[in-house]
């Protein structure tokens, strides 16, 4: 997951790091706005509006404005760690927005609401959600927390699979249930998330090809255009101009 230090700041938008469930990012925006949310690996249980619902792992950018709503709050779980939380593989919601009702029980969900709803911030209450359900034997798999911490800097898939001891077949059936597809995307993901946060912190966009990992600027131009829709300059330029990643379901970034 990037640093939120890397995050540009927004009108209406806050975030910090989770005291109690780690890894995880608290958020709130006071409205989707007119951005699009790119993929980062991670999903969210969000509150809008008194419901609880799931943002599942995306693949590439989604409209801010799927989910209809004037506020929002979240938690955005790390690679790997929603679906032991969730009890349901990260591959049924990938690139889905659904409502917890729709994968618990209705009437555990509307307890869990009332609870979450008690709260001031709703953020302390998903954070209090959380952190019960982890305690209670929702931890990932360390398997899935090494894999993803060796994607994120960069290895090839073989690497990986070797390190943790698994073949690759093994090693892409096992993160389709953690992550919501095979590792191959997710090293994608994680580079370009590296990317953008190099890109907001103003470096040309050779040195950032270079710095996260592409072969050259050229790939990772397409590489932008696959997962994010856009460009690097154009997403250069709403860093820039301060327009952010409103962390609505579940993404970390979005266009310009």
């Amino acid at each position: 997951m990037e640093d939120p230090a890397d995050r540009a700041p927004a009108p209406g938008y806050e975030e910090r790091p989770s005291r109690t469930v780690a890894g995880a990012v608290l958020w709130r925006a006071g409205g989707a706005g007119a951005d699009m949310v790119l993929p980062d690996g991670c999903m969210d249980l969000l509150w809008v509006e008194g419901r609880l619902l799931v943002a599942g792992p995306d693949t590439a950018a989604h409209p801010a404005g799927e989910i209809p709503g004037s506020g929002f709050a979240g938690i955005r779980l790390a690679p790997g760690a929603a679906p032991a939380l969730l009890g349901v593989p990260a591959r049924v919601l990938r690139d889905r927005r659904v409502e917890l009702a729709d994968l618990w029980p209705a009437a555990e969900v509307r307890r869990l609401t009332a609870r979450v709803g008690s709260y001031g911030d709703p953020r302390a209450g998903l954070e209090e959600l959380a952190r019960l359900r982890t305690a209670d034997g929702g931890l990932p798999d360390p398997l899935v927390t090494e894999v993803a911490a060796r994607l994120r800097a960069g290895q090839g898939v073989a690497a990986v699979a070797g390190a943790v001891g698994l073949g690759e077949r093994q090693l892409h059936r096992r993160s389709l249930d953690a992550f919501g597809y095979g590792p191959r995307t997710l090293g994608r993901i994680l580079r370009l998330q590296r990317a953008l946060a190099l890109t907001r912190r103003g470096l040309p966009q050779a040195a950032v090809a270079a710095a996260a990992g592409y072969a050259d600027q050229a790939h990772y131009t397409r590489e932008v255009r696959a997962l994010a829709g856009t460009t690097p300059g154009a997403y250069a330029a709403g860093s820039a101009g301060a327009k952010r990643e409103i962390p609505e379901p579940s993404g970390s970034s979005t266009t310009a």
